[in-house]
C-alpha cells in the first residue's frame, strides 16, 4: 500500500524516514525497512533496526510458504490425505511445490504448538466415560493405542501408547483422563479386557463403578468408541505406518487435537466436542492455528467455563434497556478482547 513520505521517531529518538511502501518487519515490527531485491520473483526487504531480511509473502518468520498454504496442508493431512496427496493439491491450487518432508515438518511443528495452547484447558464433561484400546502398526510391530472418551460430549479425554496391555497401562490412561477433566467419573465403561479391572481400581478406588459393555447392550455399549477407532485406523493407514514412539505421539496427539477442537460432529449438531464441553477457543481451523489468528467472540458465545477469560455481560435484571435496544444488541455482537490462551 502506498503512503505519503514522512518522518517518524525511532526508539532512540532519531528520525526515521517512512518509505513509500507500508511494510513492517516480521521479526521486530519496525517500519524502518528498505527493499532488498527479488528472490524467485518475490520482493525481499531488509530491516535496518534488527538487521534481518524477510520476504513480503504473508509467511511466518523463517518460513517461505504463506500461512494459508501451510494451514491448508496441515488440515488436509489430518482430514485423511497422505503427504503425497497434500503436495499434489498444493501444486494444483497454489502452484506451490513443497516436498513431502517439508509438509511433514509443518504437521509436526504445528501439532506441538497447538498442543501447547490447549494442554491446560479443562473441559466440562459428564460422569460416564468409555475406554477402549486398539492395535496400531509401528515399524511392522504391534503397539497398543488406549483412549478414553466422554459419553456425553464425545470429548477425547486422554490417550496412551504402549507396547503391552497390562493394568499399569490402563491405570495411566485413567489418571491422564482425570487430570484433564479435573474430576473422577462415576462410571467407566470398557470391554472385557481384564487389565481394566485392576487399572480402574488403582486409579480411582471404589468411587468409580466399572461396567463391562457388550456390543448389543443398549444402555452400556462401546459402539461409540469403536466408531472412533475406525476413524483413527483410517487416519493411521494414511500415515503409512508409524516409525517410533515419538513420531506416534506427535501425530496421534495432533490428530486428536483436530478431532476435539476443529472437527465438527453431526451427532453434536455440527459442533466440535470441545464446544459441547464448554470450551470456546478462538481458532476455527488449522489456518488460524498456524497464523495465531484469533476470532473475537461475544459474551453470549462464551460460557463461564471457557478457557479464555472474557468479561460477561451484566445480568438481565440489571440491564434497563428497551425491548428495541435489546433486540439490536442481540443482532450486533459486542466485540471483546481476548486474553492469551498460552498456558
Amino acid at each position: 500500500m502506498v503512503v505519503a513520505k514522512e518522518y517518524i521517531y525511532g526508539p532512540n529518538g532519531t528520525p526515521v524516514k517512512v518509505p513509500y511502501f507500508d511494510v513492517v518487519c516480521k521479526y521486530c515490527g519496525s517500519r524502518n525497512v528498505i527493499k532488498y531485491g527479488l528472490y524467485r520473483g518475490i520482493q525481499r526487504f531488509f530491516c535496518k533496526d534488527c538487521g534481518r531480511k524477510f520476504a513480503d509473502n504473508d509467511a511466518l518468520p523463517n518460513m517461505q510458504t504463506p500461512v494459508d498454504q501451510v494451514g491448508a496442508a496441515v488440515g488436509m493431512f489430518f482430514e485423511g490425505q497422505s503427504l503425497n496427496s497434500v503436495r499434489r493439491m498444493l501444486t494444483q491450487i497454489y502452484g506451490s511445490y513443497p516436498s513431502d518432508s517439508t509438509i511433514y515438518r509443518w504437521v509436526t511443528r504445528f501439532s506441538r504448538i497447538a498442543g501447547e495452547r490447549v494442554k491446560d484447558v479443562t473441559p466440562v464433561v459428564g460422569d460416564v466415560w468409555i475406554a477402549d484400546e486398539t492395535v496400531l502398526k509401528m515399524d511392522n510391530k504391534n503397539v497398543w493405542y488406549w483412549d478414553i472418551i466422554d459419553a456425553k460430549t464425545r470429548f477425547l479425554l486422554a490417550s496412551h501408547i504402549s507396547k503391552t496391555r497390562k493394568a499399569k497401562d490402563a491405570q495411566k490412561l485413567m489418571e491422564r483422563a482425570a487430570a484433564k477433566a479435573g474430576k473422577t467419573p462415576k462410571v467407566v465403561l470398557t470391554d472385557g479386557l481384564f487389565a481394566y479391572l485392576d487399572g480402574i481400581e488403582m486409579a480411582f478406588g471404589a468411587d468409580t463403578k466399572h461396567v463391562t459393555g457388550k456390543p448389543f447392550d443398549v444402555e452400556h455399549n462401546t459402539n461409540l468408541i469403536e466408531r472412533f477407532h475406525g476413524t483413527l485406523k483410517a487416519r493411521t493407514k494414511v500415515m503409512r505406518g508409524l516409525k517410533d514412539m515419538r513420531t506416534a505421539k506427535i501425530l496421534t496427539d495432533g490428530w486428536l487435537l483436530h478431532y476435539n477442537y476443529l472437527r465438527p460432529h453431526e451427532s453434536l449438531g455440527n459442533e466440535t466436542p470441545a464446544y459441547a464441553a464448554g470450551i470456546r477457543l478462538p481458532y476455527r481451523n488449522w489456518h488460524d492455528v498456524v497464523a495465531d489468528k484469533r476470532t473475537e467472540m461475544t459474551p453470549s458465545q462464551t460460557s463461564t467455563t471457557s478457557a479464555i477469560p472474557i468479561p460477561m455481560m451484566e445480568p438481565k435484571s440489571r440491564r434497563r434497556v428497551s425491548k428495541r435496544r435489546k433486540t439490536r444488541r442481540q443482532v450486533r455482537p459486542i466485540p471483546t478482547s481476548l486474553a492469551s490462551i498460552r498456558r
